[in-house]
């Protein structure tokens, strides 16, 4: 029977928190151990490190006792501290949306710098419209906060319009919680839609974390993603069925197309798998035959975003 955990000191209450995670089968037991009780302690891991000694009250090491066992029934360590870090912020994570991957900050930044460019590389007198961008699956609406903070910071953030898509009205919700809690539920729109809503606007911008793993392979993945919404990471038969289904209709909801006069196409940001890149240039091909695309690794040097650009009309100027 595990020996439940005493009040004591951080060095000890670490260690046998380590211990147990271990024998529980978790790959970053130690992690996860010093994120669980700093939070308790309010403290950050490099404090528990450099104290050693500090004491850990009897009712710091309930708690403390209390993380472990929804830890070591496989619950992720996000849910049970209520926050995951990405993109420098803090975001607020239940199971009714995934939990933001670090992986995923590349879309962001990629979606911050084709802001930037388009925002920057031609006058916009008083009176332009908005930049449109659009989070497609905005889940816990990570990605399309993230987006809205680093403009604000550039002080562009007046000019852009984002809009935030989600199949999940539960998801939404969160995401605009996280909206708030960041200082731009102004700045965003939240929808509810199966990919991006019937009519509206053509969007210059389309980012989209789309659920990628193929179906046969969610029974493979760590115990942890069972405790996070299926629908947010089944991506059917080979993990694409979503991103062909975007693909198709790009070509409806990206500024550029027939009829329009523009400097350039609207441009499609789109997260992968690291195994996906062929299938994906090959669907692009086939759907959207003139459209440039090209994949971007992440900083592991695997494939993880892909760029698709509208060609600008016949007739545009730039």
């Amino acid at each position: 029977m595990t020996e439940p955990v005493r009040p004591g000191i951080v060095a000890t209450t670490l260690a046998a928190g380590v211990e147990r995670l271990r024998r529980a089968g978790s790959e970053s037991a130690r992690l996860d151990a010093e994120l669980l009780l700093g939070h308790i302690l309010r403290r950050d891991r490099t404090a528990l490190i450099a104290h050693p000694e500090a004491p850990v009250p009897e009712a710091a090491a309930a708690t403390y006792e209390a993380a472990l066992v929804r830890r070591e029934a496989g619950e992720p360590v996000a849910y049970i501290r209520g926050f995951k870090e990405f993109h420098g912020l803090a975001f607020s994570v239940d199971p009714r949306a995934l939990i933001p991957r670090p992986e995923t900050e590349l879309l962001v930044d990629l979606a911050t710098a084709e802001a930037m460019e388009i925002l920057t590389s031609t006058p916009r007198p008083a009176g332009t419209p908005p930049l449109r961008v659009a989070d497609v699956g905005t889940g816990s609406g990570a990605v399309a906060v993230s987006l809205a903070v680093a403009l604000r910071r550039r002080r562009v953030g007046d000019e852009v319009d984002i809009l935030a898509t989600d199949r999940s009205a539960e998801a939404l919700q969160l995401a605009r919680e996280n909206a708030v809690g960041h200082g731009v539920a102004d700045r965003i729109r939240f929808v509810v839609a199966d990919l991006l809503p019937a009519d509206g606007e053509p969007l210059e911008i389309v980012a989209a974390n789309l659920p990628y793993v193929p179906s046969a392979a969610i029974p493979a993945l760590p115990i942890a993603a069972s405790f996070e919404p299926r629908v947010a990471l089944d991506g059917g038969l080979d993990g694409l069925d979503l991103v062909r289904r975007l693909l198709e209709l790009l070509p409806r909801v990206l500024a550029g197309g027939p009829g329009t006069v523009v400097a350039r196409g609207g441009v499609a940001l789109l997260e992968i798998g690291s195994d996906q890149a062929d299938a994906v240039a090959t669907a692009v091909a086939e759907r959207l035959p003139e459209w440039p695309c090209r994949v971007i690794p992440d900083l592991s040097g695997r494939p993880r975003v892909v760029r698709i650009e509208r060609p600008a009309a016949e007739g545009s100027h730039g």
